[in-house]
């Protein structure tokens, strides 16, 4: 594989410490649509999202009060994670890719939801110890590295 293309922002994970006061920020001040808000309260989802774009949203995070996530040296604070789209070319192959250029691997390939959809993801950390989430809309293999 050579280089990662990445070609777009997906989404952003804000952790919130109140759900209600960050939904009615994002729909009301800022004038966002509001996702996955009945099936949140439903229980049915671990968060809802307010949308910016057809291709990107903020998800709202319950902040769970917690000083740091498992794994090296992650600590939670306002940003949870951000997410950036690949092609399947750029995809094909990414762990092996991030261990070429020694980073590690928190998570994944794994099938998670974003703006668009179901995708394929890896998460990891940049240098800050920022989390990273690349993922793939095409459809690939949950066991591909």
């Amino acid at each position: 594989m050579g280089k990662i293309n990445i070609i777009e922002l997906d989404h952003i994970v804000l952790n919130v410490s109140d759900i209600d006061r960050a939904l009615k920020f994002y729909t009301e001040v800022l004038g966002l649509k509001g996702e996955r808000v009945d099936e949140f309260r439903a229980g049915e989802v671990g968060f809802p999202s307010v949308r910016i774009t057809d291709k990107t949203i903020i998800d709202l995070f319950p902040n769970k009060d917690r000083a740091s996530d498992t794994g090296p040296e992650k600590t939670v604070r306002n940003l949870n994670h951000f997410c950036l789209v690949v092609g399947a070319e750029s995809f094909s192959g990414i762990v092996d890719y991030l261990a070429e250029h020694h980073v590690t691997v928190r998570e994944g390939p794994v099938s998670r939801w974003g703006a668009q959809g179901r995708a394929t993801s890896v998460y990891f950390l940049d240098p800050d110890g920022n989390e990273v989430e690349i993922r793939c809309y095409a459809p690939t293999p949950l066991t591909a590295s």
